[in-house]
């Protein structure tokens, strides 16, 4: 029984470290290498048994099975440090949770194996539940938004792992006061833990108010901007109006001496101040809009031409104001490029269509070479850059979409396939 509970204890603790990794491959390659990693570590707790016994393999259990555990994580795992460290004990725990309450289970029904084996599968079916549809979401929001206090975080969960390994003798459910101990302090555990899930709670909600307020910002900017633009045209218009008078009057008298050709030269001049006037509409939905013509602005303003072919409806798929942040990001991203060569090499080249499925490619020229990581991400090469690649990461994670970085020919490239 003791052989029996040490390899399930292996094999969900470590599937639970995998729960609460964020990896950084494929979800093949992260199951595949989990898989052959809790196969191997099995094997060994198992030699270890058969060869030292039931006390040795459990004191030497940090070495044989949480070790291995940390090592795969940091293999696998986007983030390091005490994070990192704060995952394998956060699985631990929820371990040893399912331990102690299918111990105290079997205690009760008097010793009977099956209640144990039926007890170890609903909780643990329970726990994973639990950890999927609410903890990990939280949990890899804190991942990110969470800058301080991992450390302390995993102080406390170090410290109930010690007590209950090497300073609380026996095993829950062979003896009275181990079984009644360990629960009790694992049950105060589940308080302070309580008390970290309400932390994480609080940091998606502000993250989610930093998001909303980012969104709300940049459609008040951007349609400031806009209104900025008609209100210009719309003045000069008006003086155009004011002034036309005089210019029928102008082409009176040319037409008069028959001098045509000046004439049919000063109608086009006039009407070439009026187009160069005129308020261009990129696309239908008017936040989208109001971004292309803000970004598109600034660009012409420090001399980088657009060349730009967007065709969109009114009903557009997903949410404009997160499509809008998407837009910004790379449209900031590629002027901050433009500027860094000179202006007879700048340029941006925009397209957007929506049929049959939303497809964006934003390609401008760049100086110097551009590294990318093996999940083909363009490295950032400054501190605090590489911001804007996240918020768009995090979009199509968001919505599903397809998401591509290249650099061919000298110019980079970004396609997103919604």
């Amino acid at each position: 029984m003791e052989l029996f509970v040490m390899e399930y204890m292996t094999a969900l603790g470590m599937t639970m470290v995998m729960l609460f990794l964020d990896s950084r491959y494929s979800r093949r390659r992260t199951v595949l290498i989990g898989c052959g990693a809790i196969a191997l570590v099995m094997a060994l707790v198992a030699v270890l048994y058969r060869e030292a016994g039931a006390d040795v393999t459990l004191h030497m259990y940090t070495l044989v099975a949480h070790v291995p555990s940390l090592l795969l994580s940091f293999f696998l795992s986007r983030f390091c440090g005490w994070r990192l460290v704060f995952q394998l004990l956060s699985a631990v725990l929820f371990c040893t949770l399912i331990q102690h309450g299918a111990g105290l289970v079997y205690y009760l029904s008097g010793g009977y194996f099956w209640v144990l084996v039926l007890a170890y599968v609903v909780l643990s079916a329970v726990v994973i539940w639990f950890l999927i549809r609410f903890l990990r979401p939280l949990f890899l929001q804190a991942l990110l938004e969470l800058r301080r206090g991992w450390w302390l975080m995993c102080l406390v969960l170090a410290l109930y792992y010690v007590i209950l390994v090497y300073l609380i003798p026996g095993y829950v459910g062979n003896e009275w006061s181990s079984t009644v101990v360990k629960p009790a302090i694992s049950l105060m555990m589940v308080g302070v833990y309580s008390i970290l899930m309400l932390l994480f709670s609080r940091v998606r909600n502000e993250a989610e108010a930093r998001h909303s307020a980012q969104i709300t910002a940049l459609q008040l900017s951007a349609l400031r901007s806009r209104m900025k633009a008609v209100n210009v045209s719309e003045d000069i218009i008006r003086m155009e109006r004011h002034d036309l008078r005089h210019r029928l009057q102008v082409v009176a008298e040319l037409v008069a001496r028959e001098d045509r050709s000046e004439a049919l030269a000063f109608l086009e001049a006039a009407q070439k101040r009026l187009d160069e006037q005129k308020t261009i509409r990129w696309c239908r939905p008017p936040v989208l809009d109001a971004v292309f013509a803000s970004y598109f602005d600034q660009a012409r303003n420090q001399g980088i031409p657009v060349e730009a072919k967007i065709a969109l409806s009114d009903a557009f798929p997903v949410d404009e104001g997160e499509m809008a942040i998407v837009l910004a990001n790379a449209l900031e991203n590629a002027i901050h490029a433009n500027l860094a060569l000179p202006r007879e090499r700048r340029d941006i080249r925009c397209k957007m269509m929506e049929t049959p499925s939303v497809m964006l490619e934003i390609s401008n020229p760049c100086v110097g070479g551009i590294s990318f990581d093996k999940n083909g991400l363009p490295v950032a090469q400054q501190e605090g850059h590489g911001l804007g690649v996240q918020s768009i990461l995090a979009f199509c994670k968001k919505y599903g979409a397809v998401c591509q970085f290249g650099l061919t020919n000298g110019r980079f490239r970004l396609r997103l396939v919604l």
